[in-house]
């Protein structure tokens, strides 16, 4: 018989990645749900105010995991939003896998009550990163030939829950979009600083990539929305040992897009002017401390606020990203968000907030 997510009356979650854009957007959501505790696990301290407890560990030391986390058996779900850069696959594949079966190979044996395990993965399971891929994606899709980390983790949940009462569950969202500084995947970030570098050279609002990925078909997900999914999945019982795509439930084109940014920040929308903003961006940083004093911002970096060479990749990435998103429909989450609005409302975060002016 098939395993169900089963429901606790109260909740407690440990959160793999604390101070990450997923992470860190889910303990903020938990954080208003009074059947909720949470314990945040990162190695830095979070730059939020939070009524979780924190732990700083070293995810990646299993002496580490076992001398800190081998109290927590009054977890009943675990959410994995962590993530450790390494120069190519070959050399994440192992890394980032550590940073979930490490925790979980702690918590689970003393955790008698835990219910759910929801891993976030994204869209280059199904080898997003490598080229065109079938679309629309589905969950039964094959994944592609290793190294893969996501594939990895999957691997690691399906077996170590052979048996056992609790479920896992995986996510594969496109572009993640939120609050969020200091973190390399924040493409809201990256196109604010960019236009605003614009705007203060005199020159048009450029569309930096590729001229074939300006008319592309592209998603994106609102991270207040992801995590409300993740919320939901790890307490619907008929979301156990499965994947699942989310989206904010549209499609859009950067060419319809580029213009109502562009409105935004009262630019001329430019034609598009392939750059590589890794090279063209690395010399703004004095050009930025000028601004954020023009303008009184916060003394943030221009390297807190923008990755580049992300920027690079997504923006240039020249073939349709597209997910099927039945499969949570059938099962019961409808939520949805307009795209174009999630930008426009995440600029005006950021102006709020003082980051661009």
């Amino acid at each position: 018989m098939p395993r169900t997510n089963r429901v606790a009356e109260h909740k407690t979650a440990l959160v793999i990645g604390a101070t990450g854009i997923i992470g860190g957007n889910l303990i903020r959501h938990l954080d208003t749900l009074e059947d909720w505790d949470v314990i945040g696990l990162s190695r830095g301290a979070p730059d939020y105010p939070s009524r979780m407890e924190h732990i700083s560990v070293d995810l990646l030391d299993p002496g580490d995991c076992e001398a800190k986390l081998g109290r927590l058996g009054h977890v009943t779900h675990i959410f994995f939003a962590g993530y450790t850069d390494r120069p190519t696959w070959a050399e994440q594949d192992p890394a980032n896998t550590a940073l979930l079966v490490n925790p979980v190979r702690v918590v689970e044996p003393v955790a008698k009550e835990l219910h759910h395990v929801c891993q976030a993965q994204g869209t280059k399971y199904y080898g997003a990163h490598l080229g065109p891929w079938t679309n629309p994606a589905r969950e039964t899709d094959p994944t592609h030939m290793g190294p893969n980390f996501y594939v990895s983790q999957q691997k690691f949940l399906e077996s170590e829950s052979e048996g056992k009462s609790w479920s896992w569950s995986s996510l594969r969202p496109p572009i993640v979009c939120g609050w969020s500084l200091g973190k390399p995947f924040n493409l809201v970030n990256l196109i604010a600083a960019y236009a605003t570098i614009s705007k203060e050279l005199g020159l048009p609002l450029r569309y930096p990539g590729e001229e074939r990925a300006y008319r592309t078909v592209v998603q994106a997900v609102d991270v207040d929305l992801l995590v409300r999914f993740m919320t939901w999945l790890a307490t619907t019982p008929e979301c156990a040992d499965q994947g699942f795509n989310i989206s904010n439930g549209d499609l859009f084109r950067w060419e319809d897009l580029w213009l109502r940014i562009a409105a935004y920040f009262d630019l001329e929308a430019g034609p598009v002017q392939t750059i590589n903003l890794a090279r063209m961006m690395g010399d703004k940083g004095p050009l930025w401390e000028r601004i954020v004093a023009k303008y009184g911002l916060m003394p943030y970096r221009l390297e807190d606020i923008a990755h580049w060479p992300f920027g690079d990749y997504m923006l240039s990435t020249d073939y349709d990203m597209i997910s099927d998103y039945n499969r949570i429909r059938r099962l019961g989450f409808h939520e949805f968000v307009d795209t174009g609005d999630m930008f426009l409302r995440m600029f005006d975060e950021l102006r709020e907030k003082r980051v661009i002016p």
